[in-house]
């Protein structure tokens, strides 16, 4: 790590710049989804899926193989061989949650146990989680710190801090950032250039290269899903899937809730970016949905029963436009570990099931069965969503929602962010399809002040290659996520991969790029389609001032090459003051 060259370097930096600076030396211990956000308490009375679990592939290596982003968003079969960013990550937390009374909505429901959050928190969603779980507020790592799943690193208050110095004080200029991009921007492998540059304090623009002009984001759609999710929903927010009884059939019900990270594999073989999940990110469990549905109706005497899935949540079609069977599942508010035909398979762009609700109830069958619980015959559809007061049996609850942001930023995840985008659109009394998703998230970042001249968005993922969003848009995004009056956003920018070291950038600013100074500096989101890519995030420049940028480009130059154009873009960004 370049801890030495980041103090030696940044000497006359801003607080927040080398806040931001140790924060990304710290963070590097994170896998996918490595939050700097303490975890809220589990709903009450909830029981652990049994140790680390998860059930997802690493995509959370989209880019990190090289190959990850591309495939993240290549909605382009043409980019079919380079499967990059998508990244479909590990699961989340599941947690068991004891049968509940009646619930109201069956899909989003807040832990009963958090504490209310002081409105000067950054990212922590429970005022009852320890302190000690964060790095001290110097954003320091300790020098014996190794990498581990369950590391956390400074709060991310702590990058975003204003500037001690005053407002303007090492701040780049307009002509200074020209001069020191002059001779990388130039680069022919980057085709048309779009970029932005901001003070990532305030969100002043610095610099400008056809930054008002809308182009194809790919997956840095991500970030105004991410945005607009967090604003619409509480980050405390779990995800919950069900089993209540079915008095119509005098059966049981499965009910998704919009979960795609829910898992049915055993506790010990779950990974979230080809690690081990720690508590805050593993995934909920099927198998403790099971055990707890078997337990309640042997203790009713039942030993047989009919099943049935409710997937009434959502509405519209279940498949993307760029729908290609790897790069997404089929979009349903019920799967487990997203769909994939194969939970532990470490490819890129997995094979998906046809049918993932089936799928998932059909799994939930066989692990009645293993709890001395027959279903008879098959599971089918239900058909008509079940009763708001129906009695529960069992329920599991996801990660909340500021960790699903999180992994769904660091791996690209596309079947978690078109889930994601669903949420917003539930929270936001629109049709939970990709439309009215696209209308909740454009409706809310609008109400939020950002400018949406030439925004199109069609989905929550940034596969569909009609989504345009001009870079200066972007920018306008990361610095709502730095602002101090919108702290629950900061999941954004700790969801962020870490150049070098995490998620889609972890095989990118590597040794002989002509980038690796920046490998640890910058953090930023990912996006690829065929001819398409781009990259939005923060990086920390040679005087210690955090900036926001937004990277937009269209080549037909290989992308590992464009990629490496644009990596040098950045880490010019990071290796000068810019006076």
């Amino acid at each position: 790590m370049r801890a030495g060259a980041v103090s030696g370097r940044r000497h006359g930096g801003t607080a927040a710049g080398l806040f931001g600076a140790s924060l990304l030396v710290a963070a590097t211990v994170l896998g996918a989804g490595g939050a700097s956000a303490l975890p809220s308490a589990p709903p009450s009375g909830s029981a652990s899926p049994g140790g680390p679990g998860a059930g997802g592939t690493r995509g959370g290596q989209d880019e990190s193989n090289g190959r990850r982003d591309d495939k993240e968003n290549r909605g382009d079969k043409g980019d079919r061989g380079d499967k990059g960013d998508r990244g479909e990550h590990g699961e989340e937390s599941g947690r068991p949650g004891s049968p509940a009374g009646t619930s109201g909505r069956p899909t989003t429901t807040p832990p009963s146990t958090a504490a209310s959050t002081p409105a000067s928190a950054s990212t922590s969603t429970s005022a009852t989680a320890p302190a000690s779980a964060s790095a001290s507020a110097s954003g320091s790592a300790p020098a014996s710190a190794k990498p581990s799943a369950v590391a956390r690193p400074a709060p991310a208050g702590a990058v975003l801090a204003a500037a001690e110095a005053g407002p303007g004080a090492g701040l780049p200029t307009a002509q200074g950032l020209q001069q020191a991009l002059a001779t990388v921007l130039t680069d022919q492998n980057l085709g048309t250039v779009g970029l932005a540059v901001a003070d990532a304090a305030d969100g002043q623009l610095l610099y400008g290269k056809g930054e008002n002009t809308a182009a194809t984001p790919a997956s840095t759609t991500k970030l105004a899903t991410s945005v607009a999710a967090l604003s619409l929903i509480p980050g405390d927010t779990r995800l919950a899937t069900r089993v209540v009884k079915n008095a119509a059939t005098g059966g049981i019900t499965l009910v998704g809730g919009g979960d795609p990270t829910l898992t049915a594999l055993p506790a010990d073989q779950v990974q979230v970016a080809g690690v081990p999940a720690d508590p805050d990110t593993a995934p909920a469990s099927l198998d403790a949905l099971a055990r707890q549905t078997a337990a309640a109706l042997k203790a009713a005497g039942t030993t047989t029963v009919a099943l049935d899935y409710d997937v009434s949540l959502y509405s519209g079609p279940l498949l993307h436009k760029n729908h290609d069977g790897e790069n997404i599942a089929a979009v349903t508010p019920l799967m487990v570990d997203e769909g994939r035909t194969d939970p532990k398979s470490l490819a890129d762009a997995p094979a998906r099931v046809a049918d993932p609700a089936g799928a998932a109830a059909e799994s939930f069958a066989n692990l009645l069965k293993a709890q001395g619980v027959t279903v008879q015959g098959k599971a089918k559809a239900a058909t008509a969503p079940a009763a708001a007061d129906a009695p529960v049996l069992g329920r599991v609850d996801s990660p909340t929602m500021a960790r699903l942001v999180e992994r769904m930023l660091t791996t690209s995840d596309n079947t978690l962010a078109e889930a994601i985008a669903r949420q917003a659109a539930i929270a936001a009394h629109q049709p939970a399809a990709f439309e009215g998703a696209a209308t909740a998230v454009t409706q809310e970042l609008a109400r939020l002040g950002v400018p949406m001249t030439g925004v199109v968005l069609n989905d929550g993922s940034g596969l569909h290659p009609g989504n345009a969003i001009p870079p200066a848009v972007l920018v306008k995004l990361l610095a709502l996520a730095a602002s101090a009056q919108h702290p629950t956003l900061r999941p954004v920018l700790t969801g962020l991969p870490i150049a070098g070291f995490t998620g889609t950038l972890g095989k990118r600013f590597g040794a002989g790029s002509g980038a690796a100074d920046a490998a640890g500096l910058v953090r930023a989101k990912t996006g690829s389609l065929s001819g398409v890519n781009t990259l939005a995030g923060t990086v920390v420049d040679a005087e210690g001032r955090l900036l926001a940028f937004a990277l937009m480009t269209r080549t037909g130059a290989p992308v590992d090459t464009a990629r490496a154009a644009m990596d040098r873009v950045v880490a010019r960004l990071a290796a000068c003051g810019c006076h």
